[in-house]
């Protein structure tokens, strides 16, 4: 019985440090599919906590704080894609400058906001998105296996977990099933097509950067003000490159990607869970071994098990529009 409450308590975790990372994965597939490699989920994830901590700190509104996290956000995706559009500038370089400008400014803005060494004040409940209680959860828990499931595993979410899950589907039935989603995977294959068929692909990829940044937006908001109370120095820890190894090993598509955030999010879980915990014949794993699981993961996954990989021929490559 106890074996089955720690996969619980588990897979709970699992399920609560898997939604940023679906949002930014997401985030990344829309970009890339446009044809724009964006390796600055990371900055904007950070930017996006630190803003939607600051304004739910000034207003006492989470809502606040998810829509300064988006604006925040968004404004530095068109950053990028004015670089990466207009100027046909290098995109790696372009979300690096991004994510190195932002580990610096989000902090240094704390500092002369809030003057907390780098951080924004802890945020009261009522300025963040608690957990939801599902309907019939409470009635339903005594109910074995079910029950707990329901009741401690699918119920007890913040709202922006929740959206994360949902997100899924909807960006998968945007690119597969509508004449936007077609367009967008077309100028990510083919933009000369598209641009014959009088078809915008400047326009068609500012979209795609809008749409991610509302993504990585919501990502970065749930950092500080769902599953955290408020903005610290380095936050995202690295999640935006978990995201992208995501992306990558989910081969582009939203449900695989999902998948892959889910095995991400359950060895993080899991080195959580690890620290302090001493094994048979090792002994207690030093916290620097178990906090860096995930990504010593990522690293296996991308070197040995993803195989061949088919990314949108047209990504990273700058469009010119033949005179």
């Amino acid at each position: 019985m106890e074996f089955l409450v720690d996969i619980l308590l588990l897979s709970d975790s699992t399920l609560r440090v898997a939604g940023p990372l679906i949002l930014a994965a997401l985030a990344g597939l829309c970009a890339e599919r446009a044809g724009i490699v964006d390796i600055g989920l990371e900055g904007k994830m950070l930017a996006a906590a630190f803003a939607a901590a600051s304004a739910a700190s000034v207003t006492a509104s989470p809502w606040a704080g998810l829509l300064a996290g988006i604006v925040a956000s968004v404004l530095l995706s068109l950053l990028h894609g004015y670089v990466s559009i207009n100027q046909r500038g290098n995109q790696i370089v372009s979300g690096m400058a991004i994510n190195i400008m932002v580990a610096g400014l989000a902090p240094t803005l704390a500092n002369a906001w809030f003057s907390r060494g780098g951080q924004t004040p802890l945020l009261p409940s009522e300025a963040r998105f608690t957990e939801i209680t599902l309907p019939f959860a409470d009635a339903i828990s005594g109910v074995p296996l079910l029950g707990a499931i329901y009741s401690d595993l699918l119920s007890g979410h913040s709202l922006l977990t929740y959206v994360a899950f949902v997100a899924v589907p909807t960006v998968g039935w945007i690119l597969y099933k509508t004449r936007f989603g077609l367009r967008l995977r077309a100028v990510g294959e083919n933009p000369e097509a598209v641009d014959t068929a009088g078809i915008s692909v400047t326009l068609l990829r500012y979209q795609a950067m809008i749409i991610a940044g509302i993504l990585c937006g919501i990502s970065g908001s749930a950092l500080s003000t769902a599953l955290g109370a408020g903005f610290i120095r380095d936050m995202s820890a690295g999640k935006g490159f978990l995201a992208l190894a995501a992306m990558i090993f989910g081969k582009w598509k939203p449900v695989p990607t999902l998948l892959a955030c889910l095995l991400f999010a359950f060895v993080d879980a899991l080195q959580g869970r690890l620290q302090g915990v001493a094994l048979p014949l090792v002994g207690e794993i030093p916290v620097q071994f178990t906090i860096m699981l995930p990504y010593v993961l990522t690293v296996i996954i991308l070197a040995g098990f993803v195989g061949k990989m088919e990314a949108p021929k047209a990504s990273g490559i700058p469009y010119e529009k033949d005179r």
